[in-house]
C-alpha cells in the first residue's frame, strides 16, 4: 500500500480512490481528481501512503484499479460492496479501524450518482474537517497541515487544518503522473470484507444517458440600418448566435448601402 520511495514512519495518508469513466469512449479508467489526489499525497515527504476503494470488482473496474498501482503502489485495498450499496458505512468503518491524519479524495465521482457529497458525508459521521478543493500541501506539523486551497480565477487561500482530517481536490491539484504496466501487474488488489447497506434512494431512482439540450437564440428586431448592420456583422460571442428577424435580402443589402454612405465610406 506504500511506495517503495517513502520512509516506513511518518504522515499517515488515505486516498480513496474510485473507477472512473472516459468521458468521449465511456471505458472504465481511473479517475482524475482520484488521481490528483494520489499525486498529491506522492508529494508529501515520508508520508505513508494507503490506498482505499468501496465497489464491486470486475474485470473492467479491475484494469481500472491497477492504474492506481502503476502509479508506484504495491497494494489496494478493495471494500467489495455490490453495485446498488452505500459506500459511506463501509468507507467510515475501514477509517475508523484504522484511522489515518489525513485522508484525500476527489470532489466527484466520474460514475454512479457523481453528487460530491461522500467526502463531507464521511467527514460529518468520523467527525473531522474538511476542506474542499485543494491545490497544495504546503506543511505538517504539529498535527496541524498548512494547505493551498483553490479559489475561483486562479487565486489561492491558505488555510491551517487540525488533523485527522479530510481534503478533497480537483483540476487545480498536481497532474497525475502516467501508470507503468509493470507495476500496475504486479500489484496486488486486496480484498477485505465489510457490512453491506443498501442503498434505499438510489434503488428508486431511474438512470438514462443525458442529452445535450438544444440552445435558445436571442432574436434581434433592428430600428434602424445601425442596428440592423450591427446585428448582422457581429461575431457570436460564447458560442451562441443571433437571429435577424423581419428583414429580407434587399432590405439588408439596403441597409448596408444606406449605413455606408452615412459613414462616408461611399460616395
Amino acid at each position: 500500500m506504500r511506495p517503495d520511495t517513502h520512509a516506513k514512519e511518518g504522515l499517515a495518508v488515505t486516498v480513496l480512490v474510485s473507477v472512473g469513466r472516459h468521458p468521449v469512449t465511456g471505458r472504465s479508467r481511473r479517475a482524475d481528481q482520484d488521481a490528483r489526489g494520489v499525486e498529491l499525497a506522492r508529494t508529501l515527504p515520508g508520508a505513508e501512503i494507503g490506498l482505499l476503494h468501496a465497489g464491486r470488482l470486475d474485470e473492467g473496474n479491475e484494469a481500472a484499479l491497477r492504474g492506481y498501482l502503476g502509479m508506484g503502489f504495491d497494494a489496494l485495498t478493495l471494500i467489495e460492496q455490490p453495485e446498488s450499496s452505500d459506500a459511506l458505512p463501509a468507507l467510515a468503518e475501514a477509517l475508523k479501524a484504522a484511522p489515518p491524519q489525513l485522508v484525500i479524495a476527489g470532489e466527484r465521482a466520474e460514475q454512479g450518482e457523481g453528487s460530491g457529497l461522500l467526502p463531507y458525508l464521511l467527514a460529518e459521521r468520523l467527525g473531522w474537517p474538511l476542506v474542499s478543493g485543494l491545490a497544495a500541501v504546503e506543511e505538517v506539523s504539529g498535527g496541524v497541515a498548512t494547505v493551498l486551497q483553490a479559489l475561483p480565477r486562479g487565486q489561492r487561500r491558505r488555510l491551517k487544518v487540525r488533523l485527522p482530517a479530510i481534503v478533497t481536490v480537483d483540476a487545480a491539484a498536481p497532474a497525475p503522473r502516467q501508470s507503468a504496466f509493470g507495476p500496475a501487474q504486479r500489484g496486488r488488489l486486496e480484498v477485505s470484507e465489510a457490512p453491506v447497506a443498501a442503498d434505499v434512494e438510489m434503488a428508486e431512482w431511474q438512470f438514462k444517458p443525458a442529452r445535450k439540450r438544444p440552445k435558445r437564440l436571442k432574436i434581434v428586431k433592428a430600428a434602424s440600418a445601425r442596428d440592423r448592420f450591427k446585428a448582422a456583422a457581429a461575431k457570436a460571442e460564447g458560442g451562441g448566435g443571433q437571429v435577424l428577424t423581419d428583414v429580407t435580402a434587399e432590405q439588408g443589402a439596403a441597409a448596408v448601402y444606406k449605413l455606408l454612405k452615412e459613414e462616408g465610406v461611399l460616395r
